[in-house]
C-alpha cells in the first residue's frame, strides 16, 4: 500500500517542499530508504521502527520503502523522522490517507515515541504556507516559533500517539495554538546608550553618517579612546526593525538553533563581535553540513571587527564578496548554500602596534613596523570601506564632563528621517540604502551643480580617488544631504564627505600610493 506526506527541508536558511512517500507490499521484510539523503536521514529507519514500537503500534512483517523527493536535493538533519513514521502508518492502514493531504509534518522523533524540537522551524512554517497548505504540525516546543507566520494553522504534538490520534480524529488534541503577543514582548531597549559618550563629536558624527547610509565605518585610534565604546552603542540607533526585517533575521537564527523558546523573534537588530582568532568557515559559514557563519548572523545589523589588522589575512578577505554582493553562497559537493548578508560593517584598530602613530613623541615603532602592520589591511578590502575615521586620546577635562552627549532616541529620529527619505527614493527597486547605489543610481540621483561639479574634480584629483572611492564619496555625501533634509547635494556634503574618507591617504598613502 502506498501513502505520501508533505514535509520541508531546509537549504540555507529557506525551507523547500519534501515529499516523503512510503510503499509497504508483500515480499522480503525489509526497509530501505532513498532520495540523497545524508548520514542523519538514514539513521531516521531505526529510530522511527524503535518509536512505532514502543508507541504501540504494530506494522506486519513487510517491505517498507521510503523515498523522499524531490531527488535532486539533500536531505539533511532529523526532521524527517516524524513524517516518515506518518507516512509508514498511513501506508500499513493506521491512518487515513485523506488526512494527509493538506498539512506538512516535521519534527524529530525519540526512541519513546517522544516529538523533539528542530532547528529552523520558522522557515519550515513560512515554506509549507507558501506551498499553500493550511495545517503545520511541528514539535511542541516550536510552536511559538511557528505561530509568528500568520495564514497557516499551527499545531503542536509532543507524542507520536497523539499525531495519529488528531489525523484520524480532527480536534483530539483540543483548541488550536493561536499567535501571542510576542510582537509586544520585548521592548527595543539596551543596555547602553549615547548619552553616556562625553565629547567625540567627529567620531560621533561619522557613525551617524555611517548609520544612516549603511555605510561600512573604520576607526582608527589609539587604544582607550572610544573605538569599541561606540561601535557598540550603533544598534541603539538604528532604526527599528519592520515585521519582514524581523522575520528575515529570524529565519537564520532558527536555523543556526539560536532562537529563545520564549521569544520567537529577534526584535533588535543583530551585533555580532567575533574574536580575531575567529576561523574562516566560523566568519563565512560552512562545515559538513553549512550552517550560517557571523556575516549571515550579522545580517540586518552590525558585524564589529575589533583588532582588525589581528584577524588572519584569509578571514577578513572572506568580506570582500559580501560586503559587495549582500550575500554568500558556500559550495560543497553535494549543493551549494546561499546565505544573506547585508550587514553594516563596523571595525577598530590602532594605527600601529604600540597604537600611537604618527605621534612620534609617544611612537617607538620604526616606520617597517607600521608598514607592515597597516599593510595587514588590503587595498581592495579598504575601498569597500566607507567611512575612516579618527579617534584621539580624551583629555581630563571631558572625562570629568557631568553632562553626556545626545541620546540614541534623539540620533534615531534623525537615522529614520534620512531613511525614510531613502526608501522613497528607491522604491519599488531592489536597493534600500545609499551605499548600494550602483552607476545609475548615482547619475540620477547625486546631481550636482557646475561650481559644485569642479569642487569635486578638485577632490578626486587632490586625493587621487580610484573609481570607487569617487563613486563612494558621492554616496556619502548624498546620505549627509538627506540627514539635513536636502534634495540636493551640495559643496559642504561634499567637504564633508571628504573628511571622512582623507584619513585613508594619511595612513595608507605611501603603501597603497595615495598623497
Amino acid at each position: 500500500m502506498y501513502s505520501k506526506v508533505h514535509s520541508i527541508g531546509i537549504t540555507g536558511v529557506e525551507g523547500v517542499p519534501i515529499l516523503v512517500e512510503a510503499d509497504v507490499s508483500d515480499g522480503l521484510p525489509g526497509f530501505s530508504m532513498v532520495g540523497y539523503l545524508s548520514s542523519q536521514v538514514r539513521e531516521a529507519q531505526d529510530r522511527v521502527r524503535t518509536a512505532l514500537k514502543n508507541s504501540g503500534f504494530r506494522l506486519p512483517a513487510k517491505k517498507v520503502t521510503i523515498n523522499l523527493s524531490p531527488a535532486d536535493i539533500r536531505k539533511e538533519g532529523t526532521a524527517f523522522d516524524l513524517p516518515i513514521a506518518i507516512s509508514m502508518l498511513s501506508a500499513s492502514g493506521h491512518i487515513k490517507s485523506s488526512a494527509l493531504e493538506d498539512c506538512v509534518i516535521s519534527g524529530e522523533l525519540g526512541l519513546d515515541g517522544r516529538i523533539k524540537p528542530v532547528h529552523g522551524a520558522l522557515s519550515i512554517t513560512a515554506a509549507a504556507r507558501k506551498d499553500g497548505k493550511s495545517v503545520c504540525f511541528l514539535p511542541r516546543e516550536n510552536v511559538k516559533e511557528g505561530l509568528v507566520i500568520e495564514g497557516i494553522n499551527i499545531i503542536g504534538v509532543s507524542q507520536l500517539k497523539e499525531l495519529v490520534d488528531e489525523l484520524n480524529v480532527p480536534g483530539t488534541l483540543g483548541k488550536r495554538e493561536k499567535p501571542g503577543d510576542w510582537r509586544q514582548a520585548e521592548t527595543c531597549s539596551y543596555e547602553v546608550d549615547f548619552s553616556e559618550i562625553g565629547g567625540m563629536p567627529l567620531l560621533r558624527r561619522a557613525t551617524e553618517v555611517a548609520v544612516a547610509g549603511m555605510h561600512n565605518i573604520l576607526y582608527i585610534g589609539p587604544a582607550g579612546t572610544g573605538k569599541s565604546m561606540l561601535a557598540n552603542r550603533i544598534p541603539t540607533i538604528m532604526p527599528s526593525l519592520s515585521l519582514e526585517e524581523t522575520i528575515e533575521i529570524s529565519k537564520i537564527y532558527s536555523v543556526s538553533g539560536l532562537l529563545s523558546p520564549e521569544m520567537p523573534l529577534m526584535t533588535r537588530r543583530p551585533f555580532r563581535s567575533p574574536h580575531h582568532t575567529i576561523s574562516p568557515q566560523a566568519l563565512s559559514g560552512g562545515g559538513r553540513i553549512p550552517k550560517p557563519g557571523e556575516i549571515s548572523l550579522a545580517s540586518g545589523g552590525v558585524l564589529f571587527l575589533d583588532e582588525f589588522p589581528e584577524f588572519q589575512k584569509s578571514t577578513i578577505e572572506i568580506l570582500r564578496q559580501p560586503l559587495e554582493e549582500g550575500k554568500i553562497t558556500i559550495s560543497r559537493v553535494h549543493g551549494s548554500y546561499e546565505f544573506p548578508a547585508n550587514f553594516m560593517m563596523a571595525a577598530s584598530m590602532n594605527p600601529c602596534v604600540c597604537g600611537f602613530y604618527p605621534d612620534r613623541t609617544k611612537c617607538r615603532c620604526t616606520e617597517q613596523q607600521v608598514y607592515k602592520y597597516l599593510s595587514r589591511i588590503s587595498k581592495p578590502l579598504l575601498d569597500r570601506i566607507d567611512i575612516c575615521v579618527e579617534s584621539r586620546m580624551i583629555t581630563y577635562e571631558e572625562l570629568e564632563q557631568k553632562e553626556g552627549g545626545e541620546s540614541s532616541a534623539s540620533i534615531r529620529t534623525r537615522i529614520e528621517a534620512a531613511r525614510k527619505i531613502q526608501a522613497k527614493r528607491f522604491k519599488g527597486q531592489k536597493i534600500y540604502f545609499n551605499s548600494s547605489m550602483r552607476k545609475g543610481e548615482l547619475e540620477r540621483f547625486c546631481i550636482l551643480q557646475k561650481s559644485d561639479r569642479e569642487f569635486l574634480k578638485q577632490i578626486y584629483e587632490t586625493q587621487r580617488l580610484s573609481a570607487r572611492g569617487y563613486e563612494k564619496l558621492l554616496k556619502i555625501s548624498r546620505t549627509i544631504a538627506d540627514l539635513e533634509g536636502s534634495y540636493g547635494i551640495r559643496r559642504a556634503h561634499l567637504a564633508e564627505a571628504a573628511g571622512l574618507r582623507s584619513l585613508e591617504g594619511k595612513y595608507w598613502g605611501g603603501i597603497y600610493g595615495q598623497p
